[in-house]
């Protein structure tokens, strides 16, 4: 099969897929995974290699990139003490865990390479534990957590990951350079992303060109990682950070029509990507298997079994600890921030699955030293690595829904609280604004009455506490040019509102972007409406 036709088929496999996927109300990448590894042993598909070197620079910007960007720092900050506790300290357990575990039980294995399949394995990933958790009701505070520790974790995992590759094809490795390096390395990415988040806000701001303002977007993530790798710091956390501040400046960054295509475009990226990613490597595998030799599949079931029951058991143990201890220890945290639901640590705990940045990470390992000896236990470590990925998406991430009804685990109500809160205070302020301009504006006040009116019901209507969306603000197909005017300017005067609520910590992010939506899809219409006017009037004139 010619590569272009298997790229193809790839594609149509990530959409069927998906169908299927929605079809049986199995989360995507639970079936990804499984249709991946069904893939890898049909004999008459070709085995892709896709370079190492490769892999990290083409997969990892965009997939860390997307989730930063679309991570609410607010919610981030407040949930930072579990989320580094987390990312940071459970990672580095994890890593020494396994490594122990994977150099005793795993014959031939060095200390060095041990560490690296510690830290290949050490990091979830939100995105299977965040779609499942879509179509079930939890407290928003899970899901912050969650999606805060997978930024952070990635970084540190792949901070450990590096430091373990070189220390396999140098030979060499001093943990006392290591731990000097480390905060170099972490300050040197952190700055080099705010910088790119600085030059993109500044060229976006000055453009009005929807394809070239997203392809400055797309490009924003590889140049942060590159730019970071050149000068030897953390290309992870250069492109987290970059994500984080160009999230945030988003709103006052480009216009509507942008910011809805924008949301399409990654959208459809990411989720090509973890499709495509998650098929690849069932590609891979029949090779990888081969490379394993003549091993009894008796002792690689049993190693397998062990790093995914260190992997698992270490999060669990680590979990209630981290979350119990600070506040036994400083009381002032404790009348701060009481001890939180064990049932909340227990799903927490339980939903560390493995995913696309572990996957990812075991594809990039060299396949040899320095020495030109093969890189040791590559083929035993990128089959565990995916074996205990494998384990992870599929029996934690099926028996997950079950866990959280057994618990009885409700929402907390606060994202429809926040969305409540934001399309009231929105649609007061474009009250407030047409009194005044009424005041002003004598001329209009026809369109003026009728634009009140509109928004008068449309607060009755979020005030009656009705669960459906508030309806839209026109009626009408083509309101007169006056009233299209206003109606943009007050649209306006909603987003602006918007902001200022996320600015004053009272809606989050993510509750921002579910309203902004809306309010550019109005905007959308009205821009159009416009347009076509125009044509009218312009073929009008051409036939008289």
């Amino acid at each position: 099969m010619p590569q272009f036709e298997l790229i193809c088929f790839i594609l149509m496999l990530v959409a069927v897929l998906n169908i299927v996927a929605r079809k049986i109300q199995m989360p995507y990448p639970v079936l990804m995974v499984i249709g991946g590894l069904v893939l890898g042993f049909i004999p008459q598909l070709p085995r892709v290699v896709m370079p190492p070197e490769l892999v990290l620079p083409i997969l990892l910007p965009p997939l860390l990139f997307a989730a930063a960007f679309l991570t609410s720092w607010h919610d981030f900050r407040s949930k930072l003490r579990p989320i580094v506790l987390l990312a940071v300290g459970l990672v580095l357990v994890t890593t020494l865990a396994v490594a122990c575990a994977a150099h005793f039980i795993i014959p031939g294995l060095p200390w060095a390479a041990a560490f690296v399949l510690g830290a290949i394995v050490s990091a979830p990933d939100a995105i299977a534990a965040t779609s499942i958790f879509k179509n079930l009701e939890v407290p928003r505070h899970i899901v912050t957590v969650l999606e805060g520790e997978s930024l952070v974790n990635d970084a540190a995992a792949l901070v450990a990951y590096r430091f373990g590759v070189v220390a396999v094809v140098t030979g060499s490795f001093s943990p006392s350079s290591a731990a000097m390096m480390l905060p170099l390395v972490a300050f040197g990415g952190v700055t080099i992303g705010g910088l790119v988040g600085l030059g993109v806000d500044w060229i976006l701001r000055r453009l009005d060109d929807p394809p070239v303002q997203i392809t400055i977007s797309l490009l924003a993530p590889f140049i942060a990682y590159l730019a970071a790798e050149r000068l030897h710091c953390s290309g992870v956390l250069a492109v987290v950070t970059a994500g984080i501040f160009i999230g945030w400046r988003m709103p006052r960054m480009i216009k509507a029509r942008t910011r809805l295509e924008l949301a399409a475009f990654w959208q459809m990226l990411v989720y090509l990507l973890n499709g495509i990613i998650f098929i690849f490597i069932g590609l891979q595998l029949p090779r990888v298997v081969e490379g394993l030799g003549h091993r009894p599949w008796g002792h690689l079931l049993f190693e397998t079994t062990v790093v995914a029951a260190v992997v698992i058991g270490v999060r669990l143990l680590w979990i209630f600890p981290s979350a119990w201890l600070p506040r036994l220890l400083f009381p002032a945290l404790l009348a701060r921030d009481p001890y939180p639901d064990w049932r909340h640590l227990f799903i927490i705990g339980w939903a560390g699955m493995r995913g696309v940045v572990s996957l990812a990470t075991a594809l990039a390992l060299p396949f040899i030293t320095a020495t030109g000896a093969p890189f040791p236990g590559r083929d035993t470590i990128i089959f565990i690595s995916f074996a205990v990925i494998l384990f992870t998406i599929v029996a934690q991430g099926l028996t997950l829904p079950f866990l959280i009804r057994l618990l009885k685990v409700k929402g907390d109500g606060k994202t429809l609280c926040e969305e409540h809160i934001a399309r009231v205070v929105a649609n007061q302020a474009v009250l407030t604004y047409i009194r005044d301009l009424a005041k002003s504006d004598p001329q209009h006040q026809e369109h003026f009455s009728l634009l009140q009116a509109q928004y008068h019901e449309r607060l009755a209507y979020l005030e009656s506490g009705a669960d459906d969306e508030d309806p839209a603000v026109f009626e009408v197909d083509s309101p007169p040019s006056p009233l299209r005017r206003f109606s943009l300017d007050a649209l306006r005067i909603e987003h602006d509102a918007l902001i200022e609520l996320r600015n004053q910590h009272r809606i989050n992010d993510e509750t921002l972007r579910v309203v902004q939506r809306d309010i550019d899809l109005a905007e959308a219409r009205l821009t159009e409406m416009k347009f076509s006017t125009r044509t009218r009037a312009c073929a009008d004139t051409t036939a008289t």
